[in-house]
Formats: C-alpha cells, sequence, structure tokens
C-alpha cells in the first residue's frame, strides 16, 4: 500500500470516527416540553410558531440568485477582452447574453415575474 492510499485511510476513518462520536454525543437524552416549543416570552404560544411561506417571494429570491451568479460570470469577460481577439470575445458575450434573455424570457412566460397573486 503505498503512503498516499494509507493518509486517505486514515483521514476517511478518523473523520467517521469523529463524526460518529459527534452524532452520539449530540443526541438529547430528556426531551422537554418546555425546551422543545417555541420561546414566547415564557407563555404558551398563542398561534403556531411555523407560518405559510410566501412561494412566490421564494421564487423571486431564487431567480435574483441565479441571474445574480450569472452576472458575476460575466465581469471575467472585461479581463478576457484584452488577451483575445475582439470577434471571438464578441461571440461569447453576445451568445452569454443570449442564453440570459432566453432564461428571462422562460421565467416571465411561466409567470414566475408575477407578483399579483
Amino acid at each position: 500500500m503505498t503512503i498516499i492510499q494509507l493518509l486517505a485511510l486514515i483521514t476517511f476513518l478518523l473523520s467517521t470516527i469523529i463524526m460518529m462520536l459527534t452524532s452520539l454525543l449530540s443526541m438529547k437524552m430528556i426531551i422537554d416540553r418546555e425546551k422543545s416549543s417555541p420561546f414566547e416570552c415564557g407563555f404558551d404560544p398563542k398561534s403556531s410558531a411555523r407560518m405559510p411561506f410566501s412561494l412566490q417571494f421564494f421564487l423571486i429570491a431564487m431567480i435574483f440568485l441565479i441571474f445574480d451568479v450569472e452576472i458575476t460570470l460575466l465581469l471575467p469577460l472585461v479581463i478576457t477582452m484584452k488577451i483575445t481577439s475582439i470577434t471571438s470575445f464578441s461571440m461569447v458575450t453576445f451568445i452569454f447574453i443570449i442564453i440570459l434573455l432566453i432564461g428571462l424570457y422562460h421565467e416571465w412566460n411561466q409567470g414566475a415575474l408575477n407578483w399579483a397573486i
């Protein structure tokens, strides 16, 4: 057995043992009603602690994150403009922006951008 395989095996075993120990030690032994209920100034809660979540807000947030990540992919194009030809730079940028616009059109067509219920 090579030294790399031996080190990989030791690392795997050590991490497995540590994960098993932490899961065993972190288990609750006593289930208490007061500790498992949501805290509301020491009183019993008047309503459910789980409020309904707006799915439309979640979809808008996901679309924002997706397009935000894609915009960050556009930023290195400015640096690559210096080392590539203008035609290849223009084609890559044009194709990337077209893909973004197609995705935006698809989301708009599906009605995910309409906030009204």
